[in-house]
């Protein structure tokens, strides 16, 4: 039960973190496809930075085993249409499956309209899995990650991610100062 209540918490506080930084609100989604805003941006590079290296320097000081944290399989075709059908009902609604359930708790109705539209999806998948196994299931690769790809040592990607991103962030500093 508690972490169930500490997921809960986690979950909240990270809501909450993205309604601050606008993105239950659709058109500032939007326009970062139209890269006129890299709020999204900057708030999922920031997010997925911290917790890669929350992940590795946890691991490296022993408060957990890194080792043990699940990596689901590598299923290539059909991840990239369901990347693709996710990436479409994005641009359409201007809200991920995140940010739907920011805009629905801040009241908006695309969250609402959102969130109905995943479920439907799911259902959907659900009652015709059947029929789409095979597909669901073709083009196994396994557990890929970075560091499998490449063969380079774990903290040698990190410290290559990190770089990346925060290149990236000083990019967007830079064009956002000269706007």
């Amino acid at each position: 039960m508690n972490n169930l209540l500490i997921a809960g918490g986690i979950g909240v506080a990270f809501g909450c973190a993205l309604e601050c930084a606008g993105l239950g609100d659709p058109p500032k989604l939007a326009r970062q496809f139209y890269l006129r805003d890299f709020t999204v941006l900057k708030v999922m590079l920031s997010a997925m930075l911290t917790a890669m290296l929350g992940a590795f320097w946890g691991g490296r000081l022993g408060m957990f085993d890194s080792a043990a944290f699940y990596v689901p399989d590598t299923y290539l075709l059909p991840q990239l249409l369901g990347g693709m059908v996710f990436g479409l009902g994005f641009v359409l609604s201007g809200l991920c499956p995140g940010t739907s359930c920011v805009a629905l708790a801040s009241g908006r109705i695309e969250g609402a309209a959102t969130m109905l539209g995943l479920f439907a999806g799911v259902l959907l998948v659900g009652l015709a899995f059947p029929a789409i196994e095979a597909f669901y299931r073709s083009t196994p690769y396994g557990s890929l990650t970075l560091e499998r790809l490449t063969g380079l040592p774990y903290g040698a990607m990190v410290a290559l991610v990190t770089v990346v991103a925060v290149s990236v962030l000083a990019w967007i500093a830079k064009c956002e100062a000269g706007r």
